[in-house]
Parts: structure tokens; sequence; C-alpha cells
């Protein structure tokens, strides 16, 4: 075996081999259905801010980002920003309410909030959908990392990460896999911090060359202005659906769930936005520096960048420690979102299709979760195989205008409008996830990037996002009459701090 691929094939070794010891931690005290769905509700903040942080920070952070800054320039910058800054919004309408709603995953909130099994069918095949297209990129990122690191097929990236997921999460769930995503953050943000200080010493030492020197004019611009008002769209479409769409991802307010109180679901957000912001002040810097170091990588692949910028710097045994470093740090990201999303859909599936009686068979709660927990997995893998050359960082953007199109609408209206109505819902979130839904059908699907279609079509949040609202709106006042008799209960429930629940 090559000295080139020897870092490699032991940064994937260890962290595997990491995760699975880690999670075996939590298998010692996982016995019921609580705790493999929410953890027994029992996660305190600053564990659970390291654990969303691990599953958060996915492979659209760790190599979409710099991928993408080097190809697209600042305007790309809205990525990070838009990630972090939705936690914020998050943190003021959501949090705290969320948690005290009782429930266990987003389903359960919709039935509980709007007394509707029909409302709660629907999200749990949009909880599926999502869970499954945010899976694709994972797979297809462990895919190119492997490829990139050690030459393997790109296949043996996306089965490696599903066998280790499946063999972490079954056992344990929730309970099991919060350890393993703390674990995977720190080890995350030390995978890109101690490379910067080399390669920015490196690059130091060269004569410390300006990035923007060596890139189109408008690649230091943060606006998508070239192109005029298409590129205006595209930028605040963007910031639409990352500053929304974070609060309706499955696998995030999932975690919510775990906090012990609404005070507890705030502070953690709190601390979230800080992991975050620290993290992302480093992939910029790969994409920076990659506009120096590894130009050719703007057409032949930038997802890579990450990857093989410590090589192209520094090389030698140095340079493939580091790419050792950076490879255990990518295939980190990779599990850890991986887990969580697994949880979560295997959460909606155990309660709504594994769970259910089919004939003389009805299967039990935690043998549920473990069902669900193999088709979460080996539906999205199937379907990576066919789509490896989607953008990592473009399929993540696609899945944030889908949840800010769909779930964003129905939890803010869901937790601060008394008048939402079951039909309402229902019609808010057909129009959002039907409209944005058929906008990431025609985006991956064509290879088209020009011209008004392809804009409205693939950042669709700018339309998709206020359709959704105003729908819901509008039809809930035409049905006010169907407005739940409990609304109001559940309202004050909702709002009304724990401590003060305690004192009654």
């Amino acid at each position: 075996m090559s000295t080139g691929i020897l870092p490699g094939v032991v940064a994937v070794v260890l962290v595997s081999v990491a995760t699975l010891a880690i999670g075996t931690f939590g298998l010692r005290i996982s016995r019921t259905t609580s705790d493999f769905l929410v953890a027994s509700r029992s996660v305190r903040p600053r564990l659970n801010a390291s654990a969303i942080g691990g599953e958060y920070l996915s492979a659209a952070s760790f190599l979409g980002v710099a991928g993408l800054l080097l190809t697209f320039g600042a305007e790309m910058l809205w990525y990070p920003v838009g990630w972090t800054a939705g936690y914020l919004v998050l943190l003021v309408l959501v949090a705290a309410p969320l948690r005290r709603s009782g429930a266990y995953t987003l389903p359960d909130f919709a039935e509980a909030r709007l007394g509707s099994r029909g409302v709660r069918k629907l999200c749990s095949v949009l909880v599926v959908a999502i869970g499954w297209l945010y899976l694709l990129p994972q797979f297809q990122g462990a895919g190119v990392t492997l490829r990139a690191t050690i030459g393997a097929p790109q296949w043996a990236g996306s089965l490696v990460v599903a066998l280790v997921v499946l063999a972490s999460v079954s056992p344990g769930g929730m309970r099991s896999i919060t350890f393993v995503q703390a674990f995977q953050y720190w080890l995350k943000l030390t995978a890109l911090l101690v490379p910067v200080f080399v390669l920015l010493a490196v690059w130091m030492a060269d004569g410390a060359a300006d990035p923007a020197s060596a890139a189109p004019a408008s690649w230091s611009i943060p606006l998508a202005t070239p192109g005029g008002g298409i590129g205006l769209y595209t930028t605040y479409s963007l910031v639409v659906a990352t500053f929304l769409g974070t609060m309706g991802l499955p696998h995030v307010v999932v975690r919510f769930y775990t906090n012990p109180d609404g005070r507890a679901a705030r502070r953690t957000t709190l601390a979230v936005l800080g992991l975050l912001g620290i993290f992302y002040v480093l992939p910029p810097v790969y994409g920076a520096l990659g506009r120096v170091y590894a130009p050719d990588l703007v057409a032949s692949g930038s997802d890579t960048l990450v990857l093989e910028l410590p090589s192209l710097m520094v090389g030698g045994v140095l340079g493939a420690v580091l790419t050792g470093l950076v490879t255990a740090g990518a295939f980190a990201a990779f599990l850890s979102t991986s887990s969580g999303l697994t949880i979560a859909v295997a959460g909606v599936l155990s309660q709504d299709v594994t769970g259910r009686r089919w004939g003389t068979r009805r299967l039990g709660g935690v043998a549920a979760f473990r069902v669900a927990a193999v088709i979460a997995v080996v539906v999205p893998l199937l379907m990576s195989l066919p789509a490896q050359d989607v953008a990592v960082a473009r399929t993540v953007g696609l899945a944030f205008a889908v949840t800010a199109s769909t779930f964003a609408p129905l939890l803010m209206l869901g937790i601060w409008w008394r008048g939402l109505t079951p039909t309402g819902a229902v019609a808010g979130l057909l129009v959002g996830g039907l409209g944005s839904g058929a906008a990431v059908a025609w985006t991956l699907g064509t290879s088209s990037s020009s011209g008004w279609t392809a804009a409205l079509l693939g950042q669709p949040a700018a339309w998709s996002v206020p359709a959704s609202f105003l729908t819901m709106v509008v039809v809930s006042r035409l049905t006010a009459a169907t407005v739940p008799a409990h609304a109001g209960r559940f309202m004050v429930r909702l709002h009304t701090p724990e401590a003060v629940d305690l004192q009654r």
C-alpha cells in the first residue's frame, strides 16, 4: 500500500472504529422507546449543542463550502452565513415552544397542534422525502472522499457510511448516537483547524498572494450581481432558504425534543450558534487558498479541494498526515449527519409504517425502530448510486428550500397563530412541497444553468416559501370554523415556561 493511500485508509478505519466504540456506551443505557427516539428527554445543553453541531455540519459544510467559494467566489459565503443564522431564527421563534409541545417527531407536533391524522400523514411523507434527499449528498460525499484519497470506487464510500451508521444507530438509537455526534463535532473542527495553521504558514512563506488576483473580478463580490436581476434573485432566494430551512430539517428538530425543558432548548441553541460560528470561519480559508494553489480544481471537481489542498501545498509525510486528518474529519461529517437523519426518518417510519400491525404481527417499539432504520438507510443508498455527479452543496441547498417551503410555515404559524386550521396546513404544505419538489426534480434532472427558468427552479425558496405561507393563511381564514377546539389550550402550553407550570 502506497504512502499516499495509507493515511486515508487509517483515517477511515479509526473514525469508524471510534464511532462504533463510543456508540456502545449509549447502548448500555438505551432500553426504552423514549431512549431510542429522544434519549428520554435528558440531554443537557452543552452535550446537545455539540451533538447538534456534529450532525448539522454535513458534507456540504465540510467539503461543499470551500468548493463553492473556490468556483463561484464570495457570493457562496451566504451558505455558511445562512446555515448559522437559521439557528438564530430557530432560537427566537421555535426552540422552546417546540420542546414544550411534548412531541417526539414533526408529525407528532402537527397532529397534537391540529388534531388531524391527515396532516400527520402528509408530514410523515415530507419528513421521509426530505431526510432521503439530505442523505444523498452524505453518501455522495463519502464516495468522493474515498475516491480522492485512496482511489476506491465511488460506491464504496457510500456503502461504508451506510454500514457504520446502521451499526451505530440500530443498537442504541438517539441515546447512543448523541455521544457519537458530540465527539464528531470536535473531530471535524480539529480536522480543519490544525491543517489551516500549517497551510497559512506555507502561504505566508510563499509571499501571501492575493486569492482575488487569480480569480475573475466578480469572485470577491458577495452578491450575484453578474446577470442583473437574475443574480440578485438567486442570492436573495438562497438567503430565504438557508435562514428558514434550518427549522424544518427533521434531524435538527428532533434534537430539541431531547432537551429536558424549553429553557434548556434555548441554551442549547445559543451554544450551537457559537459552535457553528467557529467552524464556518475555516472552510472559506480553504476556498481562498485553493484559488492560489489549486485553480485546476475549479473545472475538475471542487468538492475535493479540502482533501487535496494539504498535499498540493505541503507534500511529503506532513502533507500525507494532514490529508489523513481532513479525511477523518470529512468521514466524521458523513457519519454524524447520516446518523441524525437516519434517526429522524426511522422515528417517523417506526410510528407510522413499521410499528403498525401487518396481518397478525405487530413489531414492538424498539424492533420497529430498528427495522425502520434499515429502510431509512438502504433506500437513499440505492438512490445515491446513479446520482454521483450531483454537487454536494447543491443537493443540500435544495433540501433547505424544501424544508423552508413546508415545515417552516407550519411551525411558525402553528406556534404563533391560533387560527391555523388542518385544511389550511395541508393546502400550504402541498403548495410549498409540490412547488419546491418540482423545482428539485427539474434541477437534479437537467444541466441548464442560465436564464430565469433555471434561476427560479434552481433556487425556488423566494417564491415557494411566500406561496406556502399565503396559502396556509388564506385557506385557514376560509375554513376558520374548523380551528381545533383545543388550539387555545395548546398555544398556552407552548408559550408557558415550565417553571410556571410547576408552581400551579
